[in-house]
């Protein structure tokens, strides 16, 4: 595993495993400011690169490699548990959050909570393409966070899918935020929710 550990100085022995989504890496501005905020609210955070992006520095994810990024994201949970005796988080931005949550789908058991950054609900232009069969297996509590002009999903699509998930669910708009929740004050806004 490749990562940063974002050490909580006051901490309960909670922690998040954080990771990017298919065209960045751990480093990703949203991701370090997202780290640094919980660690101050008292959450480690383990702020790491999924093998796609270990074994190569840039270019997209493929298809057939896609649970070896799961099992990633399940060993850097797993060496987390050994460290902090916390409750424990996953989460991850775009494609990261949807590997994530195909994790969960199978590991129901393996974390407290799931937040999504960005869910690519569907490729942009194709709603008809939902990424969301594995959604009616989710047993985790799970938070999305979106930006209400994302392409890979409307908030009104992301609301419908959500009602899937039999799980205790929570949905926060960024406003004007697009994919990756990039707008001024993005990361501000998602940092927000953290307390």
């Amino acid at each position: 595993m490749r990562g940063t550990l974002h050490r909580a100085s006051d901490s309960s022995g909670d922690f998040l495993v954080l990771t990017h989504g298919a065209g960045g890496d751990a480093n990703a501005a949203l991701l370090v400011a997202l780290a640094q905020t919980f660690a101050s609210a008292g959450i480690s955070v383990l702020r790491c690169d999924l093998p796609f992006r270990q074994r190569r520095p840039q270019g997209p994810p493929s298809p057939a490699n896609a649970k070896e990024d799961q099992e990633g994201l399940r060993r850097a949970v797993t060496l987390m548990k050994d460290q902090l005796p916390g409750r424990a988080f996953l989460a991850g931005s775009s494609y990261g959050g949807r590997q994530a949550s195909l994790l969960l789908a199978m590991h129901p058991q393996l974390i407290e909570g799931l937040v999504l950054l960005s869910n690519p609900l569907h490729p942009p232009g194709k709603p008809a393409q939902l990424r969301t069969a594995h959604f009616s297996e989710l047993r985790t509590p799970s938070l999305f966070v979106s930006g209400t002009k994302d392409v890979f999903g409307t908030i009104e699509e992301l609301e419908a899918a959500i009602k899937l998930i039999s799980a205790r669910t929570e949905l926060v708009q960024i406003d004007g935020a697009s994919h990756g929740l990039s707008k001024k004050g993005g990361a501000e806004g998602v940092a927000s929710f953290v307390g």
